[in-house]
């Protein structure tokens, strides 16, 4: 059977998806009325719909595709793979050598203090995993009460109950009764919106301080693990004062509690190094990983877990599992990907190239009248809109309605930018060139001087009361 490919009209493809496809985070009646963008193919940072549109991704799929699209490379490996050993599961005291050359490859450009692996297909699973790892960990160490999880509101770590409890995104919460018991949430390090008048290096401390007080209020010997991201990704790209993540690591070691860093996002060069936890200089016990280990081009991702969890948990049977936990196809892969990005050194363009280069233009956005802020680090990045920066102003209209305007804007003209709230978020493929990110950055800037005459005429330049 040939592959599919746009056989049908753009108008028939809506209609088919507006009749069977449920989307994810999305109101599938009011896009149905809308209709879909048909993506089609896609090659290097750019995306092409059912129209004939060239599109740049400037979100790499779902953070995901680090090494850009349409890498023959990795189709190879995947036929290959398919034909040799196309799925065994890792039960039942088996292995295959994808998974085993896998976790080999992960451990050697993991931080030192990690060594094993433990697989799943996506970041969800991979925090749901940690869960039950982590409170079975205090159980073989005969602290059983150590039950309870901290997070941060407004982090994002999957959408399973599990995961999306040890979320803080209050959209997510009101539906389906989470959290579940067990998972507290503290503030957030987003000095734009939250900080007041304090100083971005007071804020930062202050927060962090917030997990000591929830441990004096929760009780250090009740509490597992705290659970956070770098830097919050889908959260807006929030990048934390520089006194925030010192003062985490100093109560986590002082209060036998461990760190999980979920850098589903901030792994695999996103930030300048392998792991984000690399860039702002923590030590996590436990890593979750997904999407750019393979670049978006097979499911997979997993727990990278420290020597002491490994060996503990090791000297029992751990009742949790995966029908594809290391699926040989997708760790093949995986693997595949992480040879070309070390190969290519897609890394170090990251860090010499593409991300000085994105920063110098990136924080130049602030000379824009709706841009306040200008966050960056590597290859992710996001700027807040305000009616006012002079005093850090949210707008009038409900949260996200300028930030809404502004995303519909972008997409017209053909650039991928996402809004979080009223914040703009953008995290282009590793791979992008200089050349590449003046097109990008000028389609940014007309996208806000859209938005702004947009906002003038129909008089949605006010600041809230």
């Amino acid at each position: 059977m040939p592959a599919i490919t746009n056989h049908l009209p753009t108008e028939e493809l809506q209609a088919l998806d507006a009749a069977h496809h449920m989307h994810p985070f999305t109101a599938n009646r009011e896009l149905g009325d809308k209709g879909v963008r048909v993506i089609t193919r896609a090659n290097g940072v750019m995306l092409y719909d059912s129209e004939g549109n060239e599109v740049i991704d400037g979100m790499s799929g779902l953070w995901n595709v680090n090494i850009g699209y349409g890498r023959e490379e990795l189709a190879e490996v995947a036929a290959r793979q398919m034909r040799e050993l196309p799925y065994y599961n890792t039960f039942f005291q088996t292995t295959h050598v994808p998974a085993i050359a896998l976790a080999a490859k992960l451990n050697e450009l993991s931080p030192e203090t990690m060594n094993g692996v433990f697989f799943a297909s996506g970041g969800s699973e991979a925090n749901d995993t940690n869960i039950r790892m982590v409170r079975t960990f205090w159980e073989l160490k005969r602290k059983p009460n150590k039950k309870i999880f901290i997070s941060r509101r407004n982090a994002y770590h999957g959408s399973s109950v599990g995961s999306g409890s040890l979320g803080g995104m209050a959209a997510m919460h009101a539906q389906g009764g989470l959290p579940i018991p067990g998972i507290h949430h503290i503030g957030q390090p987003n000095w734009w919106s939250e900080g007041g008048d304090k100083t971005p290096e007071q804020f930062g401390l202050d927060c962090a301080l917030e997990l000591e007080q929830a441990i004096r209020e929760l009780g250090e010997d009740n509490i597992a693990a705290f659970i956070a991201e770098p830097i919050q990704g889908a959260g807006g790209v929030i990048v934390p004062p520089s006194t925030y993540w010192p003062e985490i690591q100093n109560i986590c070691d002082a209060h036998d509690i461990l760190f999980i860093a979920d850098e589903v996002i901030t792994g695999f060069g996103r930030t300048g190094n392998w792991f984000g936890s690399e860039t702002m200089d923590i030590y996590p016990d436990i890593i979750t990983f997904a999407k750019g280990v393979s670049s978006g081009y097979q499911p997979i991702g997993g727990s990278l877990v420290s020597e002491e969890l490994t060996v503990l948990l090791g000297e029992s049977e751990f009742q949790h599992g995966y029908t594809y936990s290391g699926h040989p196809v997708a760790a093949a892969v995986a693997l595949e990907n992480l040879r070309i990005m070390e190969e290519e050194n897609i890394i170090g363009h990251v860090r010499d190239v593409a991300g000085p280069y994105l920063k110098q233009k990136w924080e130049a956005l602030t000379d824009h009248p709706l841009v306040g802020e200008a966050s960056i680090v590597g290859l992710m990045a996001s700027i807040a809109l305000t009616p006012n920066k002079e005093n850090r102003a949210a707008f009038a209209s409900d949260p996200g309605t300028v930030g809404l305007i502004c995303r519909e804007r972008s997409f017209a003209n053909n650039l991928i930018m996402r809004h979080v709230g009223d914040r703009m978020v953008i995290a282009p493929p590793l791979v992008i060139t200089t050349e590449e990110i003046d097109m990008m950055m000028e389609r940014i800037w007309k996208t806000l001087d859209e938005t702004e005459s947009f906002l003038k005429t129909n008089d949605l330049l006010k600041s809230r009361a």
